[in-house]
């Protein structure tokens, strides 16, 4: 009964993490890992998913209700919030955005290969991780 409970539990918190971030990444593949409530922190959520774009596929302007880290695990990105230049990060590099961020560029930096970033986001139980900014 407990290995159905928690299974139940498991879909339930994928299917959700799924929903609040099909628009992450406009069009990247977007692989869940997991969602969890956080003791300690009331009403705060982590949330950890693999975001995959493919050569040249690019994010549209938004802004996160959460802090977001984000590591480069395959290829190249380049990322730019407002206020800062553009960087471009490789395998192993790591980037940061606060829930005031506005994300001017997110964007595979490469043509013809793929880029794959783990995402680690901090926010408001159930809050939109993406929020698009016009």
């Amino acid at each position: 009964m407990k290995i159905k409970r928690f299974i139940s539990k498991v879909a339930i918190a994928l299917i959700s993490v799924t929903l609040s971030v099909s628009a992450f990444a406009h069009g990247a593949k977007v692989t869940p890992l997991m969602k969890e409530a956080l003791s300690g922190l009331p009403d705060k959520e982590g949330t950890m998913l693999i975001v995959e774009y493919a050569p040249g596929m690019s994010s549209e302007k938004h802004r996160h209700d959460a802090h977001i880290f984000a590591y480069v695990l395959e290829g190249a990105v380049t990322m730019q919030v407002e206020g800062s230049e553009p960087v471009t990060l490789k395998v192993g590099d790591s980037f940061y955005e606060s829930p005031d961020d506005i994300h001017l560029i997110s964007k595979n930096a490469s043509t013809i290969e793929r880029a794959r970033m783990v995402v680690f986001s901090l926010s408001a139980k159930n809050a939109p991780i993406v929020i698009p900014v016009k």
